[in-house]
């Protein structure tokens, strides 16, 4: 197990440069760009200033000197500063060599329209993205695992169809309808005013004692988080169900039966470890979801400041530093959490030998 654990870390630098290597081409032939987003606030406020009519003319340069959009009516020597301040004077291969060996150091350098460095945005931003991460998963795994347990024990009984039904619900609303759902009838939308509506805790924090901030901590998180559980827990209950059902009906569970053992016995003491492989092998990508895409709508809806909206900003406004930043920390966690999954596969089912795979 240490030599697989040691060539899989081997491995996550070589995939790191990999999946930045790719994404760095994409943005080369992306539309649009840092100075394309400057250039055109620049020709909106002279528009404003001079009080042109606005679309009376291509955003084009008509003499076909400039590469940008935007560029028409725009000193080159503008255009030119703006290439060196974003970086753009240099080839594309040093520019990506550079990252490269900034970010082998954790330096992401720092934002084009942000007074801070990536570093900093991020680590504002994540104690926000992992309190709805980690907390949803949590819940979503103490509900959905039991739930499904119960559900593959008691298949084709009421309490299965009555749960199926709850299971349907959470998997067919979206999560953002459902938190616009909750806020609408708790949080002074219309109805009731029992949650507050923004932010992830209270204005005056720092004057409260430290049991009022976990009372105010939880109060603020409540509602988002049960809209991420109501749109997670359904697949993950269904995967549960499903796989506990293809082991009970297979032969050892039979003997076992045979054998004189009770029902808790044979569920928990041989169904279990193989059931719950399947179940194991979607933590990572669960986690990484709610960490990230999963809470990006929800951090809208309930004006959070977590690492998705981050990278969202980043992606409209075209800041490069911030988009690249964030997705380097995306996928390092993500390899992480998968090697953490296939280091639990083994622990569970010792017949697992990943060490062949890599040998």
């Amino acid at each position: 197990m240490r030599n697989y654990i040691f060539k899989r870390l081997l491995l996550i630098p070589l995939t790191l440069l990999g999946i930045l290597a790719l994404n760095f081409v994409i943005i080369q032939f992306a539309p649009g760009g840092p100075v394309e987003h400057v250039l055109a606030q620049y020709r909106e406020m002279n528009t404003e200033a001079t009080g042109a009519i606005s679309g009376s003319g291509t955003a084009y340069m008509e003499s076909g000197t400039s590469k940008y959009q935007g560029a028409s009516g725009v000193p080159e020597d503008l255009i030119k500063e703006l290439e060196k301040q974003f970086g753009f004077d240099k080839p594309a291969y040093v520019r990506f060599l550079k990252m490269i060996k900034d970010y082998a150091l954790f330096d992401f350098g720092k934002s084009f329209y942000q007074d801070k460095s990536v570093a900093k945005l991020i680590a504002e931003r994540m104690p926000v993205s992992v309190s709805l991460g980690l907390w949803s998963t949590l819940i979503i795994y103490l509900i959905a695992i039991p739930l499904g347990i119960r559900k593959a024990v008691c298949d084709g009984s009421k309490f299965d169809v009555a749960t199926s039904f709850a299971v349907v619900i959470g998997s067919a609303v979206p999560v953002f309808l459902f938190a616009v759902f909750l806020i609408v009838f708790f949080a002074g939308g219309t109805y009731l005013s029992w949650f507050p509506l923004h932010g992830l805790t209270s204005d005056n924090w720092s004057d409260l004692s430290w049991w009022q901030k976990i009372i105010d901590y939880f109060w603020h998180i409540t509602l988002p988080i049960t809209a991420m559980v109501v749109g997670g827990f359904a697949s993950l209950t269904m995967l549960t169900k499903n796989s506990f059902l293809d082991e009970i009906n297979k032969q050892y569970v039979l003997t076992a039966k045979a054998k004189g053992l009770n029902q808790n016995q044979i569920l928990y003491g041989h169904v279990f470890r193989n059931a719950m492989l399947i179940v194991i092998a979607g933590f990572p990508s669960l986690l990484i979801k709610m960490l990230f895409t999963g809470s990006l709508l929800i951090e809208v809806i309930f004006s959070l400041n977590g690492l998705g909206l981050l990278g969202y900003e980043a992606i409209m406004t075209r800041d490069y530093p911030v988009i690249f930043g964030t997705m380097y920390i995306f996928a390092l966690l993500g390899l992480i959490l998968k090697l953490i999954s296939d280091i639990t596969y083994c622990l569970i089912d010792p017949r697992i030998n990943f060490e062949t795979k890599l040998s």
